[in-house]
């Protein structure tokens, strides 16, 4: 059970039924549809200011998308969120076509063998923002071979952000959508059918 359940359609907000109603290019069904945006929509002011932010990191950054995606994705596995990780790994498959394969060396983290340097390199910037709050110094050097400065500041906005959301989907013990999978075995609170680990 959710500790905060999501709104159900005929309780969404007025103001917010628009937006709740609208079909991203990145899903395939209406935003309301997903438990996070109809449970985000119960503070629907911060859910407003929110919205607009997490929506520019998806789809109108400077990072490519396939990057944008492990870095999620190995954000998610790091914050042991389901949710977060399974709606991406979703969206990786059906809507980028990355190969499984790449999805579950994600969980594996930088040092797995099969990644390029590039990768490995922007999986590590992942780990060590989770672990530190900081990007080494190493780390950033290799990033810089790759990105220009608004690449830098977009990986690090975007580690953070998910972060953000994955400690309100974790805290709220939000469900599994119809259809996503929870954590690879091996992760914290991994195995589970739906929600965060308690």
């Amino acid at each position: 059970m959710a500790r905060v359940p999501p709104l159900a359609e005929s309780d969404w907000p007025e103001e917010l039924r628009s937006v709740l109603e609208a079909r991203p290019a990145a899903l395939d069904t209406r935003l309301g549809d997903n438990n996070i945006f109809a449970t985000f929509a119960r503070h629907k002011d911060l859910f407003r200011a929110w919205l607009p932010f997490g929506g520019f990191l998806l789809t109108d950054g400077v990072l490519p998308a396939r990057e944008r995606e492990l870095l999620i994705l190995r954000t998610g596995y790091n914050c042991a969120s389901p949710y977060e990780w399974g709606q991406h790994v979703r969206l990786s498959e059906q809507q980028l076509g990355i190969e499984r394969e790449t999805i579950m060396l994600v969980a594996e983290g930088p040092d797995a063998p099969g990644w390029t340097q590039a990768d490995a390199t922007l999986l590590r910037a992942a780990d060590e923002l989770h672990e530190t709050a900081k990007i080494s110094q190493d780390t950033w050097a290799q990033l810089g071979e790759h990105y220009d400065e608004r690449g830098l500041i977009e990986i690090t906005m975007l580690v953070g952000n998910y972060h953000l959301v994955a400690f309100v989907l974790n805290s709220l013990e939000v469900e599994l959508d119809e259809g996503l999978e929870g954590l690879p075995r091996d992760s914290d609170g991994a195995g589970q059918a739906g929600g965060a680990p308690a």
